[in-house]
């Protein structure tokens, strides 16, 4: 059983590092040559693998860059929140803890990842779906911890407007967490330039 375990645990551990050689080796060759002109087969040979394992771990080379490693754990923070909370003030807790744990290179990482995403003309599309896909994230997220439905008109709303917190603080500059924080702040305070003044 013990061996087993161990076993697993060895598999899990290679399968992480093969992604990660893959990813690294990718975003070497995206700077290098341009994300265009880097195809499946030369990300393959960098990270010494056949393209068919690339496949088994991303299934199209959009998904190198598409692919949050922060999701999994700033859900999980998020969830551990306590409950008397609101949505916003939750999650500014969860990526404040999120970001203060991460090492500084997978921060840096993901900065590039995020400058990529936003940077690159044969990514519009992808931004368009990763969009949608956010929503839908929080949309279950906020549901969960407001006891609603994740198809409720004002739990999208509310998923929506942080998607587009979250898309004003990437474009056109380097992903800031501070910038994010602040934007999260104005909402939670229901934005207050769309308030009437009288």
């Amino acid at each position: 059983m013990a061996d087993d375990i161990a076993v697993r645990g060895l598999r899990e551990r290679k399968k992480e590092r093969t992604r990660r050689t893959l990813r690294e080796q990718a975003f070497r060759l995206f700077r290098e040559q341009g994300y265009a002109e880097t195809t499946v087969e030369q990300i393959a040979a960098a990270a010494d693998v056949s393209p068919s394992t690339f496949f088994r771990y991303f299934p199209a080379k959009e998904q190198l860059i598409l692919a949050d490693d922060l999701d999994a754990p700033l859900i999980a923070e998020y969830r551990a929140q306590p409950q008397g909370l609101s949505l916003f003030a939750a999650f500014r807790a969860a990526m404040a803890t999120v970001i203060g744990s991460v090492p500084p290179e997978d921060l840096a990482f993901e900065r590039e990842r995020q400058d990529l995403l936003y940077r690159t003309p044969e990514l519009r599309s992808a931004i368009a779906l990763e969009l949608e896909r956010g929503i839908d994230m929080l949309s279950g997220l906020f549901a969960e911890r407001l006891g609603r439905d994740p198809d409720d008109e004002e739990v999208r709303v509310t998923a929506g407007a942080f998607t587009g917190a979250l898309l004003v603080t990437a474009l056109g500059r380097p992903l800031d967490w501070t910038a994010l924080d602040r934007a999260l702040a104005l909402l939670e305070d229901g934005l207050p330039l769309g308030r009437s003044e009288g």
